[in-house]
């Protein structure tokens, strides 16, 4: 690392490992992605989604912010940070929305699906991010429940698209079969 430079190996080992330890499982967020998506597809699985949040949490700008975010989170609970951003990050004040806008940048690359879908899970604090945003000991959520609310909406926005490309290419594969058959038959 003599030129500052962090393998992405590296962030993908400690953005997995700070999820772990700050609770968060790939399966938490992955149920919340079904929950968003299995309404519109209904042979939806629980894999398919697990891969689809595996595939989202390898983009570097969703790892970085969950880096900043987890390491925030954990600065509040130490007493870390300078006041008053101590006493606003350690309550999760309600005017404080640095914690959403990092969330939302990081939905922004996959589309109004994402960033739609992160509204809707900010407000209706669906799964983990339920639990997280409940304060209980001296644990600081405030970055974390918003980071996760993130990851569950670009994986759903990924699926979902992923989802419709796999309808489309069925659906020219059904067309180009009955354009055979009109030729043959």
């Amino acid at each position: 690392m003599t030129n500052g430079r962090v393998h992405s190996i590296e962030v993908t080992k400690a953005t997995l490992n700070k999820l772990t330890e700050r609770g968060v499982t790939i399966e938490d967020i992955a149920e919340i992605v079904f929950e968003m998506q299995e309404p519109y597809h209904p042979n939806l699985t629980m894999k398919e989604c697990v891969h689809s949040v595996e595939m989202v949490l390898k983009k570097r700008e969703l790892q970085h912010a969950i880096l900043v975010g987890i390491e925030l989170d954990q600065l509040a609970e130490k007493g870390m940070l300078s006041e008053p951003l101590q006493s606003i990050v350690a309550s999760d004040e309600g005017l404080f929305g640095v914690d959403e806008t990092i969330a939302l940048g990081a939905s922004l690359g996959y589309g109004s699906i994402a960033v739609t879908t992160f509204g809707h899970l900010d407000k209706n604090k669906i799964g983990i991010i339920k639990k997280l945003d409940t304060k209980y000991g001296e644990s600081v959520h405030t970055f974390l429940d918003d980071i996760v609310a993130s990851i569950a909406a670009n994986a759903s926005s990924r699926l979902a698209h992923k989802l419709r490309d796999e309808e489309e290419a069925i659906s020219e594969q059904e067309k180009k079969k009955l354009e055979e058959e009109e030729l043959i038959g």
